[in-house]
């Protein structure tokens, strides 16, 4: 800090900020490099289009993603289709009402989607939908 002498007698004081500031940016560096920047994890999936309007979802909603290899993910976790038959029985027991919004991608095979379809309804589960892209007008 530098203090100077006024010819007044008042003594003013003032604080330097360039370390400050070095110190401020470093931190920001800092911050900035150690930050991981986490995407949501899945696959990719090229959904078909629709000029259809979007439904109402709810926090609780099943989604299940089926990739063109027959991978399958529940709510972002890859499982086995006997695993998914087991945790759509789960959920059906806790709450039958819940919606199962099946995430396809367009190539597909039409009877793998609906084997998925089965498994729901088998297990109790009967609102069911399917995800679509928006139709570019």
């Amino acid at each position: 800090m530098n203090f100077s002498n006024d010819s007044n007698g008042k003594e003013e004081v003032t604080i330097e900020l360039t370390s400050l500031i070095d110190v401020m940016f470093m931190l920001v560096l800092f911050f900035l490099v150690t930050t991981t920047f986490v995407s949501s994890p899945g696959m990719k999936v090229d959904l078909p289009k629709s000029a259809a309007k979007d439904i109402v979802r709810n926090k609780k909603d099943l989604t299940i993603v089926l990739s063109k290899d027959q991978s399958i993910l529940l709510n972002q976790k890859p499982v086995s289709e006997a695993t998914l038959q087991e945790k759509l029985f789960e959920e059906a027991q806790l709450n039958p009402e819940t919606m199962v919004i099946i995430r396809a991608d367009q190539n597909s095979s039409h009877g793998f989607v609906v084997r998925i379809m089965d498994y729901a309804r088998n297990a109790g589960l009967t609102k069911l939908a399917i995800a679509t892209d928006p139709k570019s007008r």
